[in-house]
């Protein structure tokens, strides 16, 4: 896939970057090979938790995956369109299917402590397992309706609701029955 091979390249380079071989950061990390594999060869992007354990076992932000060129000052996104879209899958255990469309807003902002994305989340009819990382989001559904798993709990979130949450705490976000937009702010500490 073309959207990911500017992704793959730069998640590698990080990597190798860092003398760690494909093998030392699967362990590292918890990520399993094949999903290492097939998002250093441009396949796939998994969805944020492994992403989330990578950026950990590498010492880097999470938004370093995304960054394109460094900016000193602010970064502007007009009309909540950047220039820069990545596709993800919902799922960590799924590397065929993409689910989120992540549109970065804070892409090339160095030093910042958040990633925040508008995220297109399309209906998802597979089962789900939750995830968990270090961290915290903040959701605010700007169109349609999701569902947020969160431990034992389940909320229906719609447009112009909101949801802060410890990541720690087992979770899943999808559409619920509706293709749907949302404000994602997140907080991974390093």
């Amino acid at each position: 896939m073309d959207k990911n091979t500017k992704f793959a390249s730069k998640v590698k380079d990080i990597r190798e970057r860092q003398n760690m071989s494909i093998e030392e950061l699967s362990e590292k990390s918890g990520v399993k090979i094949e999903v290492l594999e097939a998002m250093e060869n441009g396949d796939i992007i998994p969805s944020l938790t492994p992403l989330t354990k990578m950026a950990r076992a590498l010492g880097v932000r999470l938004g370093t995956f995304l960054d394109d060129t460094p900016q000193i000052g602010p970064v502007v996104v007009r009309e909540g369109k950047p220039d820069n879209v990545y596709y993800f899958s919902g799922r960590e255990d799924v590397t065929n299917n993409t689910g989120l469309e992540y549109h970065a807003l804070g892409a090339g902002k160095i030093d910042r402590n958040i990633d925040p994305f508008i995220i297109d989340v399309d209906i998802e009819d597979e089962e789900y397992e939750l995830s968990s990382h270090e961290g915290e989001e903040f959701i605010y559904v700007l169109d349609g309706e999701i569902e947020v798993v969160y431990g034992k709990d389940s909320f229906i979130i719609g447009k112009g609701d909101s949801i802060f949450y410890d990541s720690v705490v087992p979770h899943h976000l999808h559409s619920n029955g509706q293709p749907s937009k949302i404000l994602a702010v997140l907080y991974t500490p390093l």
